[in-house]
Order: structure tokens, then C-alpha cells, then sequence
């Protein structure tokens, strides 16, 4: 019997239409090219920058010294002064981030106890290096003065010793600490022996040399708290475990304190010090302008490389390039500093032996006849006079002699190897790719002074023992994928199903090689079921019975091929078909492992409709699978701490990822989003770029608009605050964030008001975004995660689409207006600044009809050269006629008449960007509102584009889009707006099903005819259902007699509410529901079973428990409303009432701005701005421009607007890169979303050590306890870092 099912069935049918299963879109060659360029310029990015950074500050050093000639004696505390300034410039920066945390984040004062010991150390630290480089540096040779830094690590040995033996386990980083702090100690030795002993009697050399010793170990304090942490986790104390948790808590009010602290610190020694040295500052303001440009350029070359460095060495950890472009660059900046300062010394020095024709001439005697006499005055280049002044540093020491060279370089080495053995562990350090910055680095400050020294001793020091390594194999995540499903096509499922197979081969739970997370597919499908007289019960409608036929050809797609002629390797197996209380469900397991279940939903048993179904999933997956087993553990009497901890780190790790029924995307796309809330735990939505398919003018239009949204538009809400939509088409949610207090229950909430069916039903996912924003959680953009969703084609659907969108949104972001001081208080990522950008884009929405009339008015005034007042007339009049007819016409009409006037609008755009070219060659000037818009977008589009090479046909989209503004912005928002109490769906509604014949419309039916219907299907019911339930029964017979519920349909084709308690109007499932058919009397399992004869079925059972919620679920949420008519007509009243409230007060605003205009035209010559006006060259013309205090204000805001939008995207687009490069720089080369689909191609699995593998984050239990409470996050977050799989190679290191 097995071998007659691996024969073919039909062997004469061989040939397959196979769609495209690969990934096609994404260019993983050019990011592969991409990365590795990206590699190499980071790491020549960091090791340049320390070099600038390093180099001039020992320049500054240098300057500072006795003896130099560069800048006189009676200069130096000007020079004294910008060493002081690139020592507290962090601190600065740090008091103004931590400032802007305070004001708009949690913060919490410290106990006593805390702000002592931290005070303390940053007092010990800021003073070390103050008197380290304004006292002893400068008494010193350059060579020292290199090498010396590198002694700051000899505290950071010592406590590694300290805290590895605290582990109490071996450990392989105990020695290199041991001889780390052996080799900084030989320094000191050697540096001490090389001044000290050559003149014992020179008490200054003495003091100054004892000066930098103590002032290197005291800097050597920065870096206590990276080892305070591994300390208090391996300690029973609760001291050191309190302390912890109360440094996390209030980490912004310490660095506000801190940070002035060091600043004061820092100003005291270098007031103190100038005085005592005998300078005065009163020289500062008469400094001749040649020294004080060679001290700006190197004090300014110091700072900003200094700060640089910092973020590009963030960024080269992020993207998981830790040693290749972080660590190795930074070792070899000491050395090639070393190497840039001294070698022109040498070659100069060679140069003068040489010019002296053979005379002999030593070290000591060059010092003193070229060096120490040449002229004070500066002539010429400056490089020559740097060079000798850093000469005059090695002659104060007497390097003529061999001895004294060779101590010098002991000394240097000894430092350079103590440095790098104390850092070594970094070397095999495990972090995750976007690894936050917070997880990176210990303290947020950099050291400008010795910048290498303090990001290297800055990184994160972790210690992995036996106990760590068995928690993170128990660390996992759980992946629901959660689509809805109604009218979609059969191409449409085909999508879907095939991105959830590509994820089944992604990870697989069968040979499971990744333990990152799994995963499980739920599709609810929404009115699945139709009545069928004749039949037994209902049965599967036809778009149903589609997505059945999609799986099963799906499945053969994805199973493998053998190379023997015509022997299939794998039939497709049996799979599970249930019954359930609201309709039906069918399991598939796909051929790795995971399952896909279907939920056919019956809308006689369950509330249908898209945002339903969510409650559904929400409380099925949330609800029962996650909470229930936790409930029987509870009653079994376990502890509650251990449950309630568990049930919080089970909530962080689940997540939801939203989909639409035709959504296509890759498992790379997933990853990406799954990165976001992995990292930063207060993410609670995640969603990616969208962008729309199909053909036709109106899919190109929305492709450029869905490209500019996502381009300038969400990345700016991302950076600068938080995308306020994470489309339910493609978005990542979190468990936690989604059960919190006021979302999830708040989510299921009916409409009871005329403003709650615009705002809950119309966009559900909008909504749900408003939820989470108000409770504190961030949503995000990842412009890395691409997905594909079918656009509307026709211009009735996407007239129909956004007019659901539009009033959905105004009415969002008005409620979170609304709420804007409680939310900014809330919302750590929602400040004031961000809800004032939110409300001049919404007011810039409100405004559009109205902008876009002057803009024809201006196009009309230069064209016909008629008076502005009378072409903002003649303008305003088209929409006006067309406002009054969307009152009076059906909904069809409109459209039509939209659709004819979009044409001629088209044209008169063309008119429009002709003529604003056209003003701008005859008045020769680009200073007019028209002329500024136009050039300034048409700038930042092209650019924008050019950072989107895979995106940039878009460009020729544009022109498309730029027609069409009319029709989008003034005749959409008219319809919208008049459209407003129309709450049907709008979409699909009409569409067939794939291969269905049309359906008539059936005829009344008579009282008897009901009761005879009514009888069969409780016969049928009885013969077909093996398990049948008196609740099921009731509930259908209420459905089938309140079956017909129809409402005649309004005047001016106001459709009543689709949701909730407004029935629905002649759709096609009600048609077809009625409407008879010629098929042989059976229930929908048995014509299932029939019809699927690829794919076999097998009726299983539900589990008892699952079917009593399920029972309870319909009973609290989920049950279908009766049918209530007066409930319905009350509800279409408040709607048409709040539509005529919210048009006059919208369409009055845009009437008072059009009038302030015309206004402003009139009397425009005593009311007006005068602007000189320039020419293309930027040139001053002489005349000038009058343009309009409005017309002004518009260029201002706008301007404003978009630069914001265009550097948050620049910003964005780094990061992204960023993340672009740490993905395909950890994921396993097997599992490459390029490699791993092609159809009957089998792959290799190229054999990996454990090493290459994801691991679980070595931040065990006991480390998550005690950074549990309150932790402020660089990266926006507010609380500790989950358990999370980190990326390693190489015996758990990454690379």
C-alpha cells in the first residue's frame, strides 16, 4: 500500500506550473558587495578618527610644553584651556542628553549611599585626568606621552582578577588579567627609573613624574562599573546587589551630577594650575590670529574625531564587525600615532646630518643648535615647527644614549601589552547583531582625551561560567503568524502560503538546528461557510474551498523531487480537519515540521469582520495557549514568584506577526523585525517597508505614495518619535505589549458610538497602535523588512480604501493629541516637541484642499495673467460644485465624477509644474512658494531615491503622482470627508470568487419556505454532526432566523455600519447563502474530504477544554448581535449627525484660510514680506520679493517639515545599513534567503561548528534580576535587556 502512494497518480501529468518561490526582490549580491565595502571604510573610518583624535591631543600636549616654539611661553593657558575643553566636552554632551532623558523619561533620585560612592569615583577620575594632562603631560616626552594612556588600564586588571575570582570557575581570561597588570606595573618601573634616576635632585622632574603616575591611576576609576555588575552577580552581598539596581534606576540624575561634577573638577585644576605655574589668563584675549587658527583647527579636529569615533565604533559593534573595524583598529591607533609623531622627527633629524656633509653630530648637539635655537617667529608652513616642538619633548629627556632609549621603549611596550591583554577578552566577547548601545557600552561617556583607552575599557566585561551556558538552551521565542482572510484570490492565498513555507524551511521544528524561536501559522478565515438547500448543514463557500486547494498545491511545491523517474519521494500526508464552535479548522503540517492551521469562521456562530477576528487570535493564542498552562500550574499549587516570572519572560518572547490574506515576504524580512523587539524591550510593534503590487495607473500611484510614507514619513516618526500606524498587513507585535492594562481588552471594546466606528473599525490597526502608544510602548519602522501586498487597481476601490482611511486616522492622531501630556509622560519615546511635529502635520492635512487651491489659483494667474483674486475664485468654484453634488449624489456618482475631474485636474497640473518653471526663468528667482516647493521636493525626492538604489524607478512614478495631487489631496479628501458616516469596508466586497459564476439574487421567501428550510437544516444537522451540542443548535437556529436582515438602503447611499450591531447590506455571502445548488446532500467535512483528494483529510476531534473557551470566548466577545433595527437607524443618525459636525468645522478652516488669502491679495500692498530676490546662481539681484505672511509662514513650516523628515531619513538609512550588514554577517550561510528555495535543487548543508551557530545571550538569570528594576536605556528603552539569542563563531565568540 506504500508503494502505490509514492506512484504518481497521474503519470501522464508531469508537468507543473511552479510560482516564484525565491527571493527576487532583494539584491543580496550588491548587499553582500555592500557590505564588505561597508566594512572596510568603517574600520579606516575608526582607526583614522583615533588617529586624529589621539594625535591632536598630544599636538595640544605638546603645544602646552615648556620650550615650544609654536606657541609662546606667555600663550600656553590658551593651550592649557582647549585641553580642558576636549576633557569635560563628553561631560557636556552627556549633561544635555541626560538633561532631555530627565525632563521627558522616568528618573529617580539616588539613596545616599549611591550618589556618595558615585560622586567619589568620578571625582577620583575627572581629577586624575585633569591632573594627568594639564600638569604632568606636558613636562613629558612625546613618546611617553603616547604610550602612558595605555597605563589606565591597570585598575580595570585588577578588578578583572577580582571578579573572575568571584565566579569561583575557571576561567580563561585569569592570566592575560594577571599578566596585564604585571606588564602596566613593569611600566610604571621602567618609567620611573628612565626620570627619576637620571637626576635624582630634580624635585620638579620628580614631582611632575609622580603626578602622572597618580593621575593615570586615578583615570583608571572610569571604568569601576563595568565590573561591578559581574561582581554583584556572582555575590550573596546585598549591598553590592541594591547598589546595582539603584545605579540602573537613576542612571539620568547620576550623569546630570556626575557630568557636573567632572566639569567643575576639571575647571578647578586647570584654574589652580595656571595661577600656580605663574601664566595669566588675561592673555587669552589677545592671542595673535595665526596661533589662534593652528589651535582652533587642532582643538576642532579633536573634538569632532573624538565624537566621531564614538559613533562609528557604536555602529561597527552593532553591525556585528566588533573585531575587524572596533578592537583592531584601536590597537593600531597607539602604534601608528607613535609612528606619525616621531618618524618626521627622525627623518628631519637625518636630513640635517645629511646637509652637514659628513660632520658628525649627536642627538644632544642637534637639540641644541636646531631645535631649542631656531627663531620664535612663524613663517611659512607649520608643519616644520610642529615637528621640532615635538622634538624639544624628547630632548628635555636626553634620548642620546642607547640605555635611556631602550628603557623608554620597555616602558612604552609594557603599556601597549597591558592594554592589550587587559582588553583581550573582547576578542571573544558575544554580542548580538543591533546590539543595543547600553549592552555595548558601560557608561555613555567617552574619554575625548584618550579616546581608543576608554572605548576599549568601556565595552561590556562578561563572564561565562557552566550555569550560564545551560540557561541560554532553554531560551526561545514563540512566533505566531496571524492572518485574516476574506474575498482574497486564488494568486492572492498563493502568496501567503507560500511565504509561510518558506518559513517552515527556514526553521524547521523537525531537524531543528536554530533555537532562536518557532513558529506557527493561524489563518482565520472570515464568513467561510454558505447555506446550500439540499444539503446537510453549511458548507465551505468558494473562496474557502480555494485556500484548501492553495495548501495542498503549495505543499507539492515544497516537497522534494527524486531523481528516479516518475517516484514522487513524499505524498503529501494526512491531514486534520475539526470541528469547532464557530465554524471549522484544518491542520497542516508542513514538510519540516510546523503547522499551519486554518480557522474557518461561520458568521452565524462568530462575530465576522477583520477586527474580530484579531480579538480572536488575540485571545485564542494570548489567552488560552499562553496563560491557561499556567493557571493548571498555579492550581497544582506551584510558587507564585516562579510563575509570575516565568509568565513575564513568556510574554516578552511571544510575538504576533500581523498579516493580510495576499501578504507576500521572506524569511529575512521576519528576522529583521524579530532583531527589533529581541533588542529593545519596550518595542511593542515593529513593521516594515510595504510596498503595493499590481499594475495600472492607480498601483503607480500608490507605489510612489507608499514610497514616500515609508521613506520620509515613518522613518521620521521612528527617529524623532514613534510610528504612529504599524500596518496590520506586515507587523510584529509583542505578547507583553499587547496584554497590558487598556490594549487588549480595551481593543475588544464594541462600538457604541457614532465616533467609535470610525475610529475602532475603520483602521483597526491604526487603532490598536493608539492603544499601545498611550500605554507607554514604542512602535517601530524597519525599512530593512520588505513585504509585498496586493494595491487596489480600480479607482472606486482605492477612493473606497482611503475614504475608510483618512477619517480613521484624523480621528487617531486627534485622540493622541488629545492625550499629548499624559502620553509624553507615558511614552518615553512621545516628547512635546515630537506631539507639536504631529500636529502640524495634521493641521498641514486639514489645510490641503485649501493649499491646493492656491496652487491652481497661481498656476491659473500665470497662465491666463488675470488678477490673483479673481484665479483664486475661479479655483476654489470646481470644488466647491463638487462638495455640494458628494451631498446629494450616491457614492458611485461621486466617484465618477472624481474620476473625470482627477483627468482634467491631471492636465491643469501640468499646466501647473510648466508654469511654476516658466515663473521662475522669466522672473529669474526661486524665492516663491510654488517655486521653493516644487525645487525643494523635487531635491529630496531624487535624493532620497538615490539612497534607495533597489527603490529608484520610483522616480518616474513621481510624475504620475504629481498630476494626480489635485485628486488626491482635494477631490480624496472631499469624498472622505462627505463619506465619513459610510463604514462598510469598501473593498472586495464586490469581488467573485475565483472560478464561482455570478450569483442572482434570490428571491424572497415566504413564511412557510423558511420553516422548511429552517427543519431541513436541523435534520441535516442531526444525521451529519457526530458530536452535536443543544447550544450549537441554538445558535444556529438564531442565525437562520434572523438570516435577513436587511435595511433598505439610505438616501445619498449612506451605508449603514458594517460592524458590530449594524447588519449588513446585500453582500455576496448572503446572496450566495440563499441561492440554491445542485450538489449531493452532505456536511462541509465530507465535501472536504471529497474535494481534496491531493491532500487527504481526517476528521479529528476538539479537545474539551479548548472547546469550552471557545464556547466562552463567543459568550463575553465574540457572539453574533441580534439584529436590532432601531439600534441600527439611531446609529446611522449619529453618524450622518458627527459627519455634518466634523465637514463644517474641517471645511470651514480650509474657507477661513482661503479667505485670509484673498485678503492678504487684495491689500497686498501694506501687508506683505520683503525678500531679496536672488537668481540661480544665488546672486543678489538688487530687487526684491513681496510674498504674503501666510504664504511665508507655509514655506517656513514646510521647510521645517521636511528638512526634519530628510535627516531623520539620512539617519535612519544609516542604521538600516547598519542592520543590512549584521544580518547576512550572522546568519548562517545555509539558511541565506537566496539559497535555500530553488524548486527540485537540493542543497548541501555545508557542515558548521557549534560556534557558527545563534546561541542564547550570556546574560543568565541572575544578571537579568539584577538590572531587572527601572534600567534606563541609551537606545530609548526603559527597561533591563530580555533573554536573547546572541550570534558567535569560533568557540562562542563573534567575529
Amino acid at each position: 500500500m506504500e508503494e502505490d502512494r509514492n506512484m504518481p497518480k497521474r503519470p501522464w501529468d508531469t508537468c507543473r506550473e511552479v510560482p516564484v518561490i525565491e527571493d527576487e526582490q532583494t539584491p543580496w549580491k550588491m548587499i553582500k558587495l555592500l557590505k564588505i565595502i561597508t566594512l572596510i571604510v568603517i574600520a579606516i573610518i575608526v582607526f583614522g578618527l583615533a588617529l586624529c583624535s589621539k594625535a591632536s591631543f598630544l599636538l595640544l600636549i605638546t603645544l602646552a610644553n615648556e620650550g615650544t616654539k609654536t606657541i609662546q611661553d606667555d600663550h600656553k593657558p590658551v593651550v592649557l584651556l582647549c585641553i580642558g575643553c576636549s576633557l569635560i566636552t563628553s561631560s557636556v554632551i552627556l549633561f544635555m542628553k541626560s538633561l532631555w532623558k530627565a525632563c521627558y523619561k522616568t528618573s529617580k533620585l539616588p539613596r545616599k549611599e549611591t550618589f556618595a560612592l558615585v560622586m567619589f569615583m568620578e571625582f577620583m577620575a575627572s581629577g586624575g585626568a585633569a591632573i594627568l594632562t594639564i600638569v604632568a603631560m606636558p613636562h613629558l616626552d612625546i613618546v611617553t606621552n603616547v604610550t602612558i594612556l595605555n597605563s589606565v588600564a591597570i585598575l580595570p586588571a585588577i578588578l578583572q582578577v577580582v571578579t573572575q575570582c568571584t565566579a569561583k570557575e575557571r576561567n580563561r581570561f585569569l592570566l592575560p588579567s594577571i599578566t596585564a597588570f604585571i606588564l602596566i606595573l613593569l611600566g610604571y618601573i621602567l618609567f620611573l627609573v628612565l626620570y627619576i634616576m637620571k637626576d635624582p635632585t630634580d624635585i620638579n622632574m620628580i614631582t611632575w613624574v609622580g603626578l602622572a603616575v597618580g593621575g593615570s591611576f586615578l583615570v583608571s576609576f572610569n571604568w569601576w562599573e563595568n565590573y561591578l555588575r559581574p561582581i554583584g552577580e556572582n555575590s550573596k552581598s546585598l549591598v553590592l546587589r541594591n547598589l546595582c539596581r539603584d545605579i540602573s534606576k537613576c542612571r539620568n540624575i547620576l550623569h546630570i551630577l556626575s557630568s557636573l561634577l567632572r566639569i567643575a573638577v576639571t575647571a578647578c585644576v586647570l584654574g589652580a594650575y595656571v595661577p600656580l605655574n605663574k601664566m595669566e589668563w588675561d592673555v587669552v584675549r589677545f592671542i595673535p590670529r595665526r596661533e589662534t587658527t593652528i589651535i582652533g583647527i587642532i582643538i576642532g579636529v579633536q573634538l569632532i574625531s573624538s565624537a566621531l569615533c564614538h559613533w562609528f565604533s557604536l555602529l561597527s559593534c552593532k553591525m556585528h564587525a566588533m573585531r575587524r573595524c572596533f578592537i583592531l583598529p584601536l590597537y593600531l591607533a597607539s602604534l601608528a600615532v607613535m609612528a606619525l609623531l616621531v618618524i618626521p622627527v627622525i627623518v628631519y633629524y637625518q636630513d640635517y646630518k645629511t646637509s652637514l656633509n659628513g660632520t658628525s653630530i649627536n642627538f644632544t648637539s642637534y637639540c641644541d643648535v636646531v631645535v631649542d635655537a631656531r627663531n620664535q617667529t612663524l613663517n611659512g608652513s607649520v608643519f616644520p615647527h610642529l615637528v621640532l616642538d615635538v622634538t624639544h619633548t624628547l630632548c628635555l629627556a636626553d634620548m642620546s644614549r642607547l640605555w635611556d632609549i631602550s628603557i623608554l621603549t620597555g616602558s612604552a611596550v609594557s603599556w601597549w601589552l597591558g592594554l592589550l591583554l587587559a582588553t583581550i577578552h573582547l576578542w571573544h566577547l558575544s554580542i548580538y547583531r543591533i546590539q543595543r548601545t547600553q549592552d555595548l557600552f558601560i557608561r555613555r561617556l567617552y574619554e575625548g582625551a584618550f579616546i581608543e583607552q576608554s572605548l576599549l575599557l568601556n565595552t561590556r566585561f562578561d563572564i561565562r561560567t557552566r550555569r550560564k551556558r545551560q540557561d541560554k538552551q532553554m531560551e526561545s521565542s514563540m512566533l505566531y503568524l496571524c492572518a485574516t482572510m476574506w474575498h482574497e484570490t486564488y494568486d492572492e492565498m498563493t502568496n501567503i502560503i507560500i511565504s509561510i513555507f518558506r518559513l517552515d524551511k527556514y526553521r524547521p521544528r523537525t531537524e531543528q538546528k536554530f533555537d532562536d524561536f518557532t513558529f506557527e501559522a493561524h489563518i482565520y478565515f472570515d464568513d467561510a461557510f454558505k447555506q446550500v438547500e439540499g444539503s446537510r448543514g453549511r458548507h465551505l463557500n468558494d473562496y474557502a474551498k480555494s485556500l484548501v486547494e492553495v495548501l495542498a498545491e503549495v505543499y507539492s511545491i515544497f516537497t522534494s523531487i527524486d531523481d528516479k523517474f516518475f517516484i514522487k519521494k513524499q505524498q503529501i500526508p494526512e491531514q486534520k480537519v475539526i470541528r469547532t464552535p464557530y465554524g471549522g479548522r484544518l491542520v497542516v503540517t508542513m514538510p519540516n515540521g510546523n503547522n499551519i492551521i486554518a480557522h474557518f469562521k461561520d458568521k452565524e456562530l462568530i462575530r465576522h469582520k477583520k477586527r474580530w477576528s484579531q480579538i480572536m487570535y488575540l485571545y485564542y493564542l494570548l489567552g488560552w495557549k499562553l496563560m491557561t498552562k499556567y493557571y493548571k500550574r498555579w492550581e497544582k499549587g506551584e510558587d507564585d514568584s516562579v510563575l509570575k516570572a516565568e509568565v513575564k519572560r513568556e510574554k516578552q518572547n511571544t510575538y504576533l506577526l500581523a498579516l493580510d490574506g495576499d501578504t507576500d515576504f521572506q524569511p529575512a524580512a521576519v528576522m529583521y523585525l524579530i532583531d527589533r523587539l529581541k533588542m529593545y524591550p519596550r518595542v511593542g510593534a515593529a513593521c516594515g517597508r510595504i510596498h503595493p503590487t499590481g499594475s495600472g495607473p492607480a498601483v503607480w500611484f500608490q507605489k510612489f505614495e507608499y514610497a514616500v510614507s515609508h521613506w520620509l514619513q515613518k522613518t521620521a516618526e521612528h527617529v524623532i518619535g514613534c510610528v504612529l500606524c504599524s500596518p496590520g498587513c506586515f507587523s510584529l507585535f509583542r505578547a507583553e505589549a499587547l496584554m497590558d492594562d487598556n490594549v487588549m481588552k480595551r481593543y475588544a471594546t464594541k462600538s457604541m458610538e457614532a465616533s467609535h466606528y470610525i475610529q475602532y473599525d475603520q483602521g483597526e490597526d491604526r487603532w490598536l497602535c493608539t492603544l499601545l502608544l498611550k500605554q507607554g510602548w514604542r512602535v517601530e519602522y524597519n525599512a530593512a523588512s520588505d513585504a509585498y501586498t496586493n494595491a487596489p487597481e480600480d479607482f472606486k476601490e482605492l477612493y473606497n480604501q482611503r475614504r475608510r482611511w483618512g477619517p480613521s486616522t484624523m480621528a487617531n492622531v486627534v485622540d493622541l493629541l488629545g492625550s499629548s501630556t499624559i502620553i509624553s509622560k507615558r511614552n518615553p519615546s512621545m516628547s512635546k516637541p515630537f506631539m507639536f511635529y504631529q500636529l502640524f502635520n495634521i493641521t498641514s492635512a486639514i489645510l490641503a484642499p485649501a493649499t491646493i487651491c492656491l496652487l491652481i489659483a497661481g498656476s491659473l494667474s500665470f497662465v491666463l495673467n488675470m488678477d490673483g483674486s479673481w484665479a483664486l475664485i475661479l479655483a476654489v468654484i470646481p470644488p466647491i460644485i463638487y462638495l455640494i453634488l458628494c451631498f446629494k449624489l450616491k457614492s458611485d456618482t461621486q466617484i465618477t465624477i472624481a474620476g473625470i475631474m482627477s483627468i482634467i485636474y491631471a492636465f491643469l497640473m501640468l499646466v501647473v509644474t510648466m508654469s511654476i518653471i516658466g515663473a521662475m526663468v522669466r522672473d529669474k528667482t526661486i524665492l516663491t512658494p510654488s517655486s521653493i516647493f516644487v525645487v525643494s521636493m523635487g531635491i529630496i525626492y531624487i535624493t532620497t531615491a538615490v539612497l534607495h538604489p533597489q527603490e529608484i524607478q520610483l522616480v518616474f512614478h513621481g510624475f504620475l503622482y504629481i498630476v494626480c495631487i489635485p485628486s488626491a489631496y482635494l477631490l480624496l479628501t472631499i469624498y472622505s470627508m462627505v463619506n465619513m458616516n459610510n463604514v462598510s469596508w469598501g473593498t472586495r466586497e464586490s469581488k467573485p470568487a475565483p472560478g464561482a459564476t455570478p450569483a442572482e439574487v434570490a428571491k424572497p421567501q415566504t413564511k412557510t419556505q423558511k420553516a422548511k428550510s429552517f427543519f431541513q437544516r436541523i435534520m441535516s444537522c442531526g444525521k451529519c454532526c457526530k458530536k452535536p451540542s443543544e447550544s450549537h443548535e441554538d445558535r444556529q437556529l438564531n442565525a437562520n432566523l434572523n438570516q435577513e436582515n436587511l435595511i433598505p438602503e439610505p438616501p445619498l447611499n449612506e451605508a449603514p455600519p458594517m460592524n458590530t450591531f449594524v447588519g449588513d447590506i446585500g453582500t455576496l455571502e448572503e446572496e450566495q447563502m440563499q441561492m440554491g445548488a445542485a450538489c449531493p446532500p452532505q456536511c462541509w467535512v465530507s465535501q472536504l474530504q471529497n474535494a481534496s483528494r491531493d491532500m487527504p483529510l481526517q476528521e479529528d476531534s476538539l479537545d474539551k477544554d479548548e472547546e469550552g473557551f471557545w464556547r466562552e470566548l463567543q459568550k463575553k466577545y465574540l457572539e453574533p448581535l441580534a439584529d436590532d433595527k432601531e439600534r441600527q437607524k439611531q446609529i446611522i443618525n449619529d453618524l450622518r449627525e458627527l459627519r455634518n459636525k466634523i465637514n463644517f468645522a474641517f471645511f470651514i478652516l480650509n474657507a477661513l484660510w482661503l479667505v485670509a488669502t484673498f485678503t492678504l491679495q487684495r491689500f497686498g500692498a501694506f501687508i506683505f514680506i520683503v525678500l531679496p530676490k536672488v537668481d540661480f546662481n544665488l546672486n543678489n539681484t538688487g530687487e526684491d520679493v513681496q510674498i504674503d505672511p501666510i504664504g511665508f509662514m507655509f514655506i517656513l513650516g514646510f521647510a521645517t517639515s521636511v528638512l526634519i523628515q530628510f535627516f531623520a531619513m539620512m539617519y535612519h538609512r544609516i542604521y538600516t545599513l547598519v542592520h543590512y550588514v549584521a544580518f547576512i554577517d550572522t546568519e548562517p550561510r545555509e539558511q541565506k534567503p537566496d539559497e535555500y528555495y530553488p524548486p527540485a535543487k537540493k542543497i548541501e548543508a555545508a557542515s558548521k561548528e557549534e560556534g557558527d551557530l545563534d546561541s542564547i545571550s550570556d546574560i543568565s538569570q541572575a544578571d537579568s534580576e539584577l538590572w531587572s528594576e527601572g534600567e534606563e536605556s541609551d537606545d530609548d528603552e526603559e527597561y533591563p535587556p530580555p533573554s536573547y539569542i546572541r550570534s558567535r563563531a569560533n568557540d562562542g565568540t563573534m567575529v
